[in-house]
């Protein structure tokens, strides 16, 4: 089949997959068979393709228009509204981003992931500026909320797997925990550090092996947050009222890193099946 023949049959099928003429996934197979190295797919941004843009109705350009006027406009008046309507409209636009990236997420993975990182980031910023203008000023209510985001942020990966939002959900829930342990611990000594990070980060390593077998991904993060969770009681004695020797720190970061080493060279085996 000549290349000109094959550029046609190209456009035709970039025309059936907008027209939703025919399933998504027939519309790649029937690309796949007729696109090489030397027939260039259609001209896209974005996963919308120049035709669309071009053969677009003046109805879809207006209500686009009026879409991000209502959002400008929301967010330039948005300190005069009250407390009801600003968690509303907050909570609105939150949801706009995740539904429209779930609604993505087959066609053009780059504008989901974009709609996933505007939702995630907004419920933390409108969050945290809502309880300062509403002069909240028990840092309880931040940590909750932070986790109460972090919680978000680990469902949304795991549902849509994506491993950047587990991490980031991991990390706030990590994080809150070390609040929490700098609030109860005043002077905490090296063995009360260990006990408080060391279960935890078994059952994350341990939580990794169980689900390996159905979601590789998600055992890559556990695995990678459990494995970084050993470390932590060292890392926080840079941030708490302690007593303990800068030599017992050393020795302590000396030979988990050397245990961490050789289980991971014993076991790589068996940690590689979880991960890859």
């Amino acid at each position: 089949m000549d290349a000109e023949r094959r550029k046609i049959i190209v456009r035709e099928i970039d025309h059936w997959r907008r027209s939703k003429l025919l399933p998504e996934h027939y519309c790649d197979f029937l690309m796949n068979l007729y696109v090489d190295d030397m027939t260039p797919k259609p001209n896209s941004l974005l996963g919308v393709s120049a035709t669309t843009v071009t053969n677009s109705n003046w109805k879809i350009w207006l209500l686009g228009l009026a879409v991000i006027a209502a959002l400008s406009l929301s967010a330039l008046n948005f300190n005069s509204f009250g407390l009801p309507m600003q968690i509303g409209i907050s909570a609105l636009f939150v949801m706009i981003c995740y539904a429209g990236a779930y609604r993505q997420f087959s066609r053009t993975p780059v504008v989901s992931y974009v709609l996933c990182g505007v939702a995630s980031v907004a419920i933390l910023l409108l969050g945290l500026h809502i309880m300062d203008l509403s002069d909240v000023q028990n840092s309880i209510t931040y940590i909750g909320y932070l986790a109460f985001c972090s919680c978000i942020w680990l469902l949304n990966g795991l549902v849509a797997r994506m491993a950047i939002f587990q991490i980031c959900g991991w990390f706030g829930l990590v994080g809150t925990y070390s609040w929490l342990l700098m609030q109860k611990l005043e002077h905490p000594s090296w063995f009360s550090l260990e006990l408080s990070w060391i279960p935890l980060s078994v059952v994350l390593i341990w939580m990794a092996w169980l689900a390996h077998h159905t979601n590789k991904q998600a055992a890559s993060v556990l695995m990678l947050v459990g494995g970084l969770a050993w470390f932590l009681p060292e890392a926080m004695t840079f941030i708490v009222d302690n007593e303990l020797s800068a030599r017992l720190i050393q020795i302590s970061f000396t030979a988990k890193l050397v245990s961490v080493g050789a289980a991971l060279f014993l076991l790589r085996k068996k940690w590689v099946e979880w991960v890859m």
